[in-house]
């Protein structure tokens, strides 16, 4: 089986946030990590060469491949900021509708400001999230 592309790297959370986006990107990222820090009671670390990690969990797939992935993250997408969320139970679709603009993915929530979201959804959004992913693997 190919080797997982997302893994803890080791590489600087500071140069990646300094060599990508806009200042204003950064600001929301600097907010981010903040606030991922308070809900996961973990330390940002790189993952993969674009992913900022809380936290750490093990999978396995059907197929047999496994491996360890953050609890939750993010990255800076272009000229979007995308968290890295589970948010299917209906408590995290209702939070969703009340957040502020977005688009979300099977486990990608897009938005472009962290400024148009309400950041007392985001976080509690966050920690439904963190539930659930600690939950369904231990």
């Amino acid at each position: 089986m190919p080797e997982n592309k997302t893994k803890f790297t080791g590489a600087s959370v500071d140069e990646y946030l300094a060599e990508r986006g806009s200042e204003q990107q950064r600001a929301d990222c600097r907010a981010l990590i903040a606030l991922l820090e308070e809900v996961t009671q973990e330390p940002p670390r790189m993952w993969g060469p674009s992913i900022v990690g809380f936290g750490a969990y093990r999978y396995t797939y059907e197929s047999g491949r496994s491996g360890e992935a953050p609890l939750v993250g993010f990255a800076i997408r272009g000229r979007e900021l995308v968290i890295y969320v589970t948010a299917e139970q209906d408590r995290q679709q209702s939070l969703l509708a009340r957040l502020g603009p977005h688009k979300i993915g099977k486990s990608c929530l897009y938005f472009k400001r962290l400024a148009d979201l309400d950041r007392r959804v985001l976080k509690e959004l966050v920690a439904g999230s963190v539930v659930e992913v600690r939950r369904r693997h231990g």
